[in-house]
């Protein structure tokens, strides 16, 4: 089965489950515009899987947003997204916040 990619907006907080990668994060590009529309968090703890890739996309959504005059919230990142976070040395771009 191929690995894929579910986003769920839900008032405030685009809600995103399975696996972010190269392979599956084309439909979420396509749509970024209408799917953060009145969004400041998107909720990553469903995620099973994020690669370099899909690290870009979400440092690529923060950017947009704050473009926007909005402060997109990162939440729900699990140890490994961290990890990712660390290894690119991205912390203070890409701040992140467990609470779910």
């Amino acid at each position: 089965m191929a690995p894929s990619l579910r986003f769920d907006a839900q008032q405030q907080t685009l809600v995103l489950s399975g696996d972010l990668d190269r392979e599956t994060l084309l439909p979420l590009w396509q749509q970024r515009e209408t799917l953060l529309a009145g969004k400041t968090a998107v909720d990553v703890a469903q995620l099973q899987r994020v690669d370099s890739s899909g690290l870009a996309l979400l440092v690529h959504l923060r950017a947009q947003q704050q473009r926007q005059g909005v402060e997109l919230q990162i939440i729900g990142a699990t140890d490994r997204l961290k990890t990712l976070i660390t290894l690119y040395n991205l912390q203070e771009i890409m701040p992140v916040d467990t609470a779910v």
